[in-house]
């Protein structure tokens, strides 16, 4: 009786151990198109613009205030005259209204806050950036989902297709592939108010803004550790040299 206790435990350790694992295998591996992100300013100036005016409804960013901003070029000024229409504070924290109840009852689950997304979105096919550019740019019209909206990579998502009025709508055509996979393809079947090549440079630059969300200072700590490094590096010479003045007599 006692063995038959100790194998199952081992059992039941081994399962616990490798389910992530299993977890992992079982999900479905995605192409995503490389997103162009940009540092530039004017980039993401712009993607700041669009992520106040077509995500900031349902999505906080509750870890990035409105005054970092600043760090991206923009004025108190700027950013109090363009971005702030609610009665917010320059200071204030990117926060919605809408509750997470609201949001579950309203779209099926409670939208993510968009602070860490770029990071955490993440994976083996591609980085967060790669996930949102291709997320962005692929949602397309279905009867049969509530919102009227469905996406490739995100089969059955709660979104709407909140950038539909600048894409346009597309329409996809399912084939099954021989292994019983999916291919879908994405025709344009109403032309929104940016052309595709438009619309493609205004998701990268708000995919950008959300990279920079998700690390505001990282220039700043891209700079600062190039100087440890300069700094290592000539400290490193000058104890190399110490040391065989050192022992240069021994030798």
């Amino acid at each position: 009786m006692k063995m038959r206790v100790i194998n199952f435990v081992k059992r039941a350790a081994a399962v616990l151990l490798f389910a992530p694992a299993l977890t992992l295998a079982a999900d479905v591996s995605v192409n995503l198109d490389k997103a162009p992100v940009s540092t530039e300013p004017a980039a993401l100036q712009h993607g700041a613009k669009l992520f106040v005016n077509y995500c900031l409804n349902c999505h906080g960013a509750s870890y990035v205030r409105y005054n970092q901003l600043e760090n991206i070029g923009l004025s108190e000024q700027m950013i109090r005259d363009n971005l702030l229409f609610t009665g917010e504070k320059v200071g204030d924290l990117m926060k919605i209204s809408m509750s997470r109840a609201d949001g579950t009852t309203w779209f099926g689950a409670a939208p993510p806050d968009l602070s860490v997304i770029a990071r955490s979105r993440a994976s083996g096919d591609g980085s967060g950036a790669d996930w949102l550019y291709t997320y962005l740019r692929q949602f397309y019209r279905d009867a049969e989902r509530p919102t009227g909206w469905n996406n490739v990579i995100f089969e059955n998502v709660g979104m709407p297709h909140v950038l539909w009025e600048l894409q346009g709508e597309q329409v996809a055509k399912v084939t099954e592939n021989a292994d019983g996979s999916k291919h879908v393809e994405l025709t344009l079947a109403k032309p929104g108010k940016l052309s595709v090549e438009e619309y493609d440079k205004a998701v990268a630059d708000l995919v950008s803004f959300l990279v920079w969300m998700g690390e505001p200072v990282a220039e700043k700590r891209k700079a600062i550790g190039t100087v440890v490094l300069i700094f290592l590096a000539g400290f490193f010479v000058l104890a190399y040299a110490l040391k065989k003045n050192y022992w240069k007599d021994i030798h």
